[in-house]
């Protein structure tokens, strides 16, 4: 149970994080933190959620890095539609 709020979090962050500045460049360009400023926005939400729920999880924060690990033999069948319940479940809370 552990694992799931931890990936619930880490896409919630990501989301919010990395989605949202991306938002608030677009729509406010006078703030001026452009491509570079949502870049390193994405960057820090992902090394911040690593640090964080990467001994929890694994840090997937994403049903497609899920899926790929689950098709690569790298993750179990069983705990792949949880995590992925939960990662979109964080997005969309975010």
């Amino acid at each position: 149970m552990k694992k799931y709020a931890a990936e619930f979090f880490g896409t919630f962050w990501l989301v919010l994080g990395g989605c949202g500045s991306a938002v608030l460049a677009a729509a406010f360009p006078e703030v001026g933190i452009g491509l570079v400023g949502v870049s390193i926005a994405f960057g820090l939400t992902v090394l911040t959620m690593a640090y964080a729920i990467g001994h929890i999880s694994g840090c997937h924060l994403n049903p497609a890095v899920s899926v790929g690990l689950w098709a690569g033999g790298r993750f179990p069948a069983d705990q792949l539609l949880p995590y992925i319940v939960c990662q979109v479940l964080g997005a969309f809370a975010a």
